[in-house]
């Protein structure tokens, strides 16, 4: 699957759990929306990935990349120590400058 390049480089800083290389793939001023809460700018979303990890030991699997307009959707297998394990998520991505300018979680 041919991945824009801050995708492929956020998957592999979150198999690796490498929050600071997550958040970086985020421009200073992105917006995170997950679980019905809003993330915003780099300092937040790091925070955000890091509970994250700490609580649930996450790892994605790509499936499909599907883009429509100014969005792209990546289906994505999600492991980690949760009940229900492994799920699938949609990761709405907004990206300019080679970076992700807002990120969209839903089922």
């Amino acid at each position: 699957m041919n991945l824009p390049k801050v995708i492929t480089d956020l998957i592999k800083a979150q198999d690796k759990h490498d929050n600071v290389a997550y958040a970086e793939c985020f421009s200073e001023n992105a917006i995170v929306f997950d679980e019905g809460k809003i993330h915003k700018g780099r300092t937040e979303i790091r925070q955000w990935i890091t509970e994250g990890n700490e609580k649930y030991g996450t790892v994605m699997k790509p499936l499909a990349l599907t883009e429509k307009d100014s969005t792209s959707v990546l289906s994505t297998e999600i492991s980690g120590t949760f009940p229900g394990s492994p799920i699938v998520l949609n990761f709405n991505f907004e990206i300019a400058d080679g970076l992700i300018q807002s990120l969209k979680v839903t089922d």
